[in-house]
């Protein structure tokens, strides 16, 4: 697997590289394909797999709580608020973990729970990715990145959670919410407006041995 190339438009923001990801991360080639296959362990050890899942809607979200645009999203409570729409609806959201050990964004299980409870957050699950083998297999390059997979199983959306590639909470409600906006249409049985969208965030912390 080659190493990531971080793009000169990158930053360092609160000690953590804030980067907008590589065209090569919004390609929409894999658009409309059955999403990666994946099985992960989450917080509580419970193992969840894609194929179990099928016939839901699904929501990935990588995260590093130590990642100012991840915080953004959080202060604001925009995720979380997310979160709980979506569970409302019945979708799926996962919040994935998939920094290695050793790099900013790793966490324990007990600590991805204590995030759970004091960001008041409310995914589905929190599942543990050491490894980056669900990050790899979906090509995620920044947290947060976003993926939303119909009820069949086909990737219909990646990209960011929303259209301003900015740190400030004072952005949530001027942008567009795209993960947002993404369900409803799939929920209504509607192709996905803006499929692909360009990520942005902190780049994700693979590991040299990943």
């Amino acid at each position: 697997m080659s190493k990531l190339i971080v793009p000169r438009r990158s930053l360092l923001i609160g000690g953590a590289a804030a980067a907008l990801a590589p065209a090569a991360a919004f390609a929409t080639s894999d658009l409309g394909k059955a999403a990666p296959a994946f099985s992960a362990t989450d917080s509580n050890g419970k193992t969840w797999s894609l194929a179990e899942l099928k016939g839901e809607v699904v929501v990935l979200e990588t995260t590093n709580q130590d990642c100012p645009y991840v915080r953004k999203h959080y202060s604001s409570a925009n995720m979380q608020t997310q979160q709980r729409e979506a569970a409302a609806k019945g979708v799926v959201w996962l919040t994935v973990a998939s920094s290695a050990p050793g790099e900013q964004g790793f966490v324990t299980a007990a600590q991805a729970n204590d995030l759970t409870r004091t960001r008041n957050a409310a995914p589905a699950a929190f599942l543990l990715d050491p490894q980056s083998k669900i990050a790899r297999a979906y090509g995620a390059t920044v947290t947060p990145h976003m993926y939303v997979i119909d009820a069949s199983g086909l990737l219909v959306y990646k990209g960011g959670i929303d259209s301003i590639p900015s740190s400030s909470v004072s952005d949530v409600p001027k942008a567009k919410q795209y993960v947002r906006v993404a369900l409803d249409e799939v929920l209504a049985g509607k192709p996905v407006t803006d499929a692909s969208t360009r990520p942005y965030g902190c780049t994700l912390k693979y590991g040299s041995n990943a």
